[in-house]
Formats: structure tokens, sequence, C-alpha cells
């Protein structure tokens, strides 16, 4: 698990979000679960726990993949420690933060905001999933602001 530099976000595998010890002990408030081969967590009363259960690839449906982010991004907004986890917490759990964070400083290019989320640790981004989330996220962001105008 690690930590995500000015940003109230850690990334993780699905072990570590089942460590649960482990997460209240790093003062994490929220999980939110991107694996969909793994049993669900069962966290205890005080943790949030959301569930998007996304495959590391293409045909994820966007409804899930836009829920997945703006949750992220509203807990980020919020300044909830929050775990990030997906089964190897190297390609679903970075984008999701990564899209998400980009939402917040949307200044810097989507691509350029994943370079800083996977370069202090292990990463293997799908990138068809990469390019899903830019495509359903950031259309749907833009979209959604041009009509708040």
């Amino acid at each position: 698990m690690r930590r995500i530099e000015g940003f109230p976000l850690w990334i993780g595998t699905a072990r570590d979000a089942r460590d649960i010890k482990g997460v209240l002990e790093a003062g994490i408030e929220a999980i939110v679960d991107l694996a969909v081969m793994c049993e669900p967590v069962k966290p205890t009363r005080e943790l949030v726990y959301l569930r998007f259960p996304l495959v590391d690839g293409g045909g994820n449906l966007p409804w899930l993949i836009c829920a997945a982010v703006h949750a992220v991004e509203g807990l980020v907004r919020l300044s909830v420690p929050t775990l990030i986890a997906c089964d190897g917490g190297m390609s679903r759990s970075p984008v999701i933060a990564a899209a998400a964070m980009w939402l917040r400083t949307p200044t810097v290019s989507p691509d350029e905001v994943l370079r800083t989320v996977t370069e202090n640790g292990p990463a293997d981004v799908h990138p068809a999933l990469w390019a899903d989330v830019k495509r359903y996220v950031f259309t749907v962001t833009e979209v959604f602001y041009q009509a708040r105008n």
C-alpha cells in the first residue's frame, strides 16, 4: 500500500484492503474496492466501503467507470483518507486514482497525472482500461462542465 503525495489517497492490492488493522492504523476511513475477481472486503462498522467491480482491460460499463472515478473524486474533495484497491494494485487502482485526481487538477493532462501516480511504485496499466477511462470520464466531465456554464 502506498500513499499518493499531496492527496488523501493510497493505492493498494485486494490483500491490503482485507488487512483491516493495517487500513485503520494508516488512518484510512474509506476503501474503494475495484477487484472484480476477489471476494468483497468485510469492513468494520466505522469504515466506508464502496465496490466497483471493474475488469482490468476494455469492456467495462461506462457508467461503472464514471461512478468509480466520481466517487473517489468526491472523497478526495472532502479530504477523506481513502484506499483504492484492485487485485494487484498496479492497473485499476492507479487509473481510477489518476482520473479522480485529474478532476481536481484539470490544468494538467490526464496522462501526466497518471505518470505522477505511477512514478513511485509498481504499475502495469492496461492501455484499454486507460483509453476507456479517458473516453468516458473526460467526455462526460467536459459535457457536464459545458452544461453548467
